[in-house]
């Protein structure tokens, strides 16, 4: 059982594709916060006890010996001779947080199972041993996943969380001494098994890729636990996982060799806050291999040049490790490096502490307008395979509304989900909406999202192990109305009483913003109680050219102040959201203050020699050649910060051989087009009509009746919380229908609610 061992250092040699930016090491000051920064994670609970760490010791050594007798069992039962029975042999290896030694209490500990090639996943992983463990009593919630892209068995042994996989490799007999980080160990495996190796061939590369791992697993546990107060902690969801948060700490580790962790989480905010994406974070040359395996690579990958924000693994075959980063998600993490930035250099200077950086992000607090995603089921074993699968569609959403609107609605993903105790087999996830800022605001601009949600659903409602019980409903919910169970102890909070980081930097953001708030078609102020003004700068990101060079994105009409959806052909009248009138209608976000193109990150001007570190091949390898030499800034010029960006900069100017064309769509909104299609003619072969809106003096929201033949469509006065039902998919036949040749209806988007049909106006 494990992996091979690793010294706490790998000190004199150089590490990484380019020269470190600086040599020096601490000074008495960065000594003393390293120490309060150990101290202040130690406080907060993030080491386990050591009669935890022993515990876990025990399991894993457990789950070695039962895979053990598993695989003698079935080389047995599959009628091989007694001495390949004694020889047959299957080891336990450990990856993620417990390989990397960062693994806080009660976290699972992610294990792979090594086995030979007549022990197969499914009759025998997913047969066997799953029966093996169910008959165990120290096994419980056993949850096998056979259908994922990485297949997974899930239990707790002796109350432990143990998230299992296997790989089955080509040979007869696995020996206890197997280095699997040798790339020959992936010849003649199927794609599941490379998959389930990579895993532990990453985590090791990184511990061999860092100059010293004690600083190294410091700065991570720092930095996972930052980015999970900060809610940008979770990579189905759009933002980074463990493993993503590993590989840019590694890299600034590489760059600052000799710093101590508080020294690496400060320049951790200053590297990443100048990075220039997509430029791609690598930790070593990105190696062809003689297996054929594919790797990452956007000159000969089209579907690579979708990557916003590439993170690539050390091991081969090298790939992407957050493809599901989304232009929205993106720009909130880019604020949120800038926000930690901020922060660093006010400790430096004595005004700011850890608590500052650690500050949990006030998610329900931070919008105006909230979408809410429920699921549920009949039981926990339908929830929980519910529950994942609607997970992994959710970015489906973020991406969806974001390419329907042109990026000009931003959807800001919560990485968890909710459950409300009074509901059982159901949970709820959470996205804060805005209109993107920095754009003048229309007169009569309108967001219609039902038919973008309704597209949504539609995949999800796809699975193929559905069952009946398994619903989905997504709702508008405003921030006033926020359901209590989201809230610790089920009690919304009152108003903080102290002043934090955030509400200062808002409140001298909202007072520099003030002179500009007279300006025609801006949003005024900070209104509805949002936490003193409370803001983010959101950053311009070049995925919003990226995504309008798309095959099916067509451009809005200059011409078109209001821009309309529902179903196509219009068979309503969208209620109105005006930038002006925030509270009464719901959308819009107040226009802010700052300007979003101060952000280097956001420059929608970058050439394509600004796109990556990657501009050569040699020896058959992806290889980074420095532009300038002598890279790395001296120990006595370290202080200086313009000298580190121009390092920064250099890092980051090697060009791509090829261009950046789009020629495709991403892959996972390629079900858009059939989908929208057979909207388009269904709704060319009914007719319809509607009403004019009816709103009542109090200036409640207009309420939008049908004919009878379909849903009808009501906006509540009270401001709560709107269901996000499929219009009706007719066409008034005064509407022209659009051209076949077009490649994609035009959208027009407005945040409008479907009414059940008692709630019918005669």
């Amino acid at each position: 059982m494990g992996s091979p061992g690793l010294g706490t250092g790998n000190s004199g040699q150089r590490l990484g594709i380019t020269e470190p930016i600086s040599l020096g090491g601490p000074t008495e000051y960065d000594v003393i916060k390293a120490r309060e920064l150990e101290k202040y994670l130690q406080n907060v609970g993030l080491y386990e006890s050591q009669e935890e760490a022993v515990s876990r010791e025990e399991v894993l050594g457990r789950l070695d010996q039962i895979v053990k007798n598993w695989v003698k069992a079935i080389s047995r039962a599959k009628g091989l001779n007694e001495q390949l029975v004694q020889e047959a042999n299957a080891k336990i290896f450990t990856f993620g947080s417990y390989r990397l030694g960062v693994h806080g209490p009660g976290a699972d500990i992610d294990t792979l199972c090594v086995g030979p090639r007549h022990a197969t996943r499914e009759e025998d992983f997913f047969g066997e041993l799953h029966k093996m463990l169910s008959e165990m009593p120290e096994v419980s919630e056993l949850h096998p996943v056979p259908d994922a892209h990485v297949p997974i068995m899930k239990f707790k042994f002796k109350g432990v969380s143990i998230d299992l996989l296997y790989a089955k490799l080509s040979l007869w007999v696995i020996p206890e001494d197997l280095d699997i980080s040798q790339d020959s160990i992936l010849q003649n495996t199927d794609d599941q098994t490379v998959r389930s190796l990579n895993g532990c061939r990453v985590t090791d590369q990184i511990l061999r890729l860092v100059p010293n791992i004690q600083n190294f697993r410091t700065t991570l546990r720092c930095m996972r636990f930052w980015a999970k107060r900060r809610g940008v902690y979770s990579n189905v969801a759009g933002f980074l996982g463990g493993i993503n948060w590993a590989l840019l700490v590694a890299r600034i580790c590489q760059l600052y060799p000799n710093a101590l962790p508080n020294m690496l989480v400060s320049r951790f905010f200053r590297v990443y806050t100048q990075w220039r994406w997509p430029n791609p974070v690598m930790l070593c040359a990105i190696k062809e291999g003689s297996l054929g395996l594919q790797i990452w690579d956007p000159r000969k990958n089209p579907k690579d040049r979708y990557h916003l924000m590439p993170i690539i693994t050390p091991a081969y075959p090298s790939m992407n490790s957050s493809y599901n980063v989304s232009s929205s998600t993106l720009r909130i993490m880019t604020d949120e490096f800038q926000r930690g930035s901020e922060i660093c250099e006010a400790m430096e200077a004595n005004k700011a502490d850890w608590d500052a950086l650690f500050e949990a992000y006030a998610f329900f607090e931070a919008y105006k307008n909230y979408l809410q995603i429920d699921i549920s089921a009949e039981n926990d074993d339908d929830l929980r395979n519910w529950k994942g699968w609607v997970e992994s569609r959710l970015r489906q959403l973020t991406l969806k509304i974001e390419r329907h609107t042109y990026n000009m609605l931003q959807c800001h993903p919560h990485p968890g989900d909710f459950q409300d105790n009074s509901r059982p087999f159901h949970c709820s996830y959470f996205m804060g909406l805005q209109r993107k800022q920095g754009v003048p605001v229309n007169e009569g601009e309108q967001f219609d999202i039902r038919l973008t949600v309704e597209e949504f659903k539609h995949s999800v409602n796809t699975y193929t192990l559905w069952k009946p019980g398994m619903e989905i409903r997504v709702s508008h919910v405003k921030r006033r109305s926020i359901p209590s169970f989201v809230f610790p102890g089920g009690v919304r909070p009152s108003r903080p009483s102290k002043a934090t980081w955030d509400s200062r930097r808002a409140s001298d953001a909202k007072v520099s913003g003030h002179a500009g708030s007279d300006k025609s078609g801006e949003v005024k102020g900070a209104a509805d109680g949002q936490v003193d003004g409370k803001k983010r700068k959101r950053a311009d990101d070049n995925a919003d050219t990226q995504l309008k060079n798309s095959k099916y994105i067509t451009a809005v009409p200059s011409s078109s102040a209001e821009v309309q959806v529902g179903s196509p052909g219009g068979t309503v009248t969208p209620c109105s959201l005006k930038g002006d009138n925030v509270d009464a209608t719901g959308l819009v976000e107040p226009t802010r203050g700052k300007d979003e193109s101060n952000m280097t990150n956001g420059s929608k001007n970058s050439s394509t020699e600004e796109l990556s570190s990657l501009n050569s091949e040699v020896d058959g390898s992806l290889r980074y050649i420095p532009p300038h030499k002598g890279l790395h800034v001296t120990t006595d010029a370290s202080s200086s910060k313009e000298a580190e960006k121009l390092a920064i900069e250099q890092i980051m100017s090697g060009p791509y051989v090829s261009d950046q064309a789009f020629p495709e769509e991403p892959e996972e909104l390629e079900d858009d087009l059939e989908f929208r299609n057979q909207v388009v003619s269904v709704g060319n072969t009914n007719n319809g009509s509607q009403q004019a809106p009816v709103s009542d003096a109090a200036g409640a929201a207009p309420i939008i009746s049908s004919n009878g033949a379909g849903p009808s469509i009501s906006l509540h006065a009270s401001g709560s919380i709107e269901e996000l039902e499929p219009a009706e998919l007719t066409a008034m036949t005064s509407i022209p229908v659009a051209p076949v040749v077009q490649k994609k209806p035009l959208i027009r988007l407005n945040f409008t609610s479907l009414g059940k049909a008692s709630e019918k106006s005669g």
